[in-house]
């Protein structure tokens, strides 16, 4: 299993620095991971720095908390795509699933998948928050708005990744969009477990790690 391609090498955290994102690149190059998924402020240090590659760039909008409009959540979306990343990881509204109010959540995720258009669009679900009755409505809207991926955490939550979540997760979406499984993945037995169970994407900040020791005692997103 070459696990490098399942990787988003991710650089996240409040404190990332232009350098430290540049490292995040170089590394991305050098161990052939799918994509590098940053910040939007990013996008175009990461686009400079991954010219004539073909490792993607993802743009996490509404990060971390999900509780952004949905106007601003949109043109945040559109400027990444503009800036070059070709994927958007998108924070769902936690606090409008868990208020039932389905119809926004569904109409949000529909708008900015059909402001980016052909580009991918991950819906990050923050599963730690959710019982499993709202981690399958939530991935039933994120199908049903056109989403290509349902995402397991931003990795600032209570809790990341469980292989729990991931079972369910694939058992609600089947073939209809795929799944990325991040937060905590710390080991390469556990981001295996992952892909047996059917993900196929991994956010990790330990990727190097993973594809060189095999494991990680930092946290990983």
């Amino acid at each position: 299993m070459q696990i490098n391609k399942y990787i988003d090498h991710t650089l996240l955290k409040a404190t990332a620095t232009k350098n430290e994102i540049i490292k995040t690149c170089e590394e991305a190059k050098q161990y052939n991971f799918y994509a590098v998924c940053v910040n939007g402020c990013y996008v175009d240090v990461v686009q400079q720095n991954l010219k004539n590659t073909d490792v993607k760039i993802a743009a996490v909008i509404g990060f971390p908390l999900g509780a952004m409009t949905t106007k601003a959540k949109v043109f945040e979306a559109k400027n990444s795509i503009e800036n070059g990343a070709s994927e958007i990881d998108m924070v769902l509204n936690v606090g409008k699933l868990l208020n039932n109010e389905f119809e926004y959540v569904q109409n949000e995720i529909q708008e900015i998948k059909e402001a980016i258009g052909n580009n991918v669009l991950k819906v990050i679900l923050e599963t730690c928050y959710l019982t499993n009755n709202q981690i399958e409505k939530a991935c039933e809207l994120a199908v049903n708005a056109g989403a290509d991926f349902v995402k397991t955490s931003t990795g600032f939550g209570t809790n990341g990744a469980t292989l729990e979540h991931v079972e369910l997760m694939k058992s609600v979406v089947k073939d209809k969009a795929q799944i990325k499984a991040s937060g905590g993945i710390k080991s390469i037995e556990i981001a295996e477990k992952y892909i047996e169970l059917g993900a196929t994407r991994l956010g990790t900040s330990s990727g190097v790690l993973l594809v060189t020791k095999g494991t990680s005692d930092k946290n990983t997103y």
